[in-house]
């Protein structure tokens, strides 16, 4: 006869999870020896282990008692059910786990290669590795927002990579990383990013990019500026030289 911490380390459980089980129901209590002790039998231990593999693949308590109770078949029939459940749960966990890996182990995996090319074109010209990332993360968002886009959204930056003063506009980035809001050359280099916005606009109201819906462009911002927190400040700087945004950078209204 076995004392209910023996049950327990048998089982596979803790003797909490005994006490537990006696106060829902599920296993019956066994009666007290001439000391005052529960004893248990080896039938106990089979229950348990039912029990505890029953409630760790997720089967509510409430379901086990009905299970322990059903007739064989219905107990089969019950488990097969569970185990479709868990095989589906494996399935999208190991979905996730790709997805993090491809995220994990370089852009080449986590991105299409037309825009694998754009950031080493990027990193080709000198722009900042921060910058580069930044980059990086705002197209993994594009491509679970609109995958089917990305070949026509890629195509477009290429052709303007070709421009100086979106390349002016990478490089200078890169340097403001290094400043903080209150450096007086941030506010140079805000002058030189204006510079560079306006020529790439030339008549136009906004400076291309890629569009997107405002919702989004917001969320993209927000990547942006927790990424490189000097962004937040710049954005106040650009609005006084007469543009507003960020991933969408458009002209202030005219007055």
């Amino acid at each position: 006869m076995l004392t209910i911490g023996e049950l327990a380390s048998y089982a596979g459980v803790t003797v909490r999870a005994v006490r537990h089980y006696h106060a829902k129901g599920l296993l019956p209590e066994p009666g007290r020896d001439h000391s005052g002790y529960r004893r248990y039998d080896a039938g106990a231990v089979v229950e348990l282990i039912r029990i505890r593999t029953l409630a760790e693949a997720g089967v509510p308590l409430s379901r086990v008692r009905e299970l322990l109770q059903a007739g064989e078949e219905e107990f089969a029939a019950a488990v097969a059910v569970v185990d479709r459940r868990l095989r589906a749960e494996i399935r999208q966990r190991q979905r996730h786990r790709e997805r993090i890996a491809r995220l994990a182990a370089g852009d080449s995996l986590a991105l299409p290669p037309e825009v694998v090319e754009i950031l080493d074109r990027l990193r080709g010209l000198g722009v900042d590795e921060r910058i580069v990332q930044v980059e990086r993360d705002g197209w993994i968002l594009l491509t679970a927002y609109s995958p089917e886009r990305i070949p026509e959204w890629a195509v477009r930056k290429r052709e303007r990579l070709a421009d100086p003063p979106l390349i002016d506009f990478y490089l200078t980035l890169g340097q403001v990383l290094d400043h903080t809001g209150d450096d007086r050359e941030l506010t140079v280099l805000a002058d030189r990013l204006a510079t560079s916005i306006t020529r790439l606009a030339g008549e136009q109201d906004h400076a291309g990019g890629i569009d997107i819906e405002p919702p989004f462009a917001e969320l993209m911002d927000f990547l942006a500026f927790d990424t490189a927190p000097p962004a937040r400040r710049l954005v106040e700087l650009l609005r006084t030289r007469g543009w507003t945004g960020w991933t969408k950078l458009e002209r202030t209204p005219r007055p």
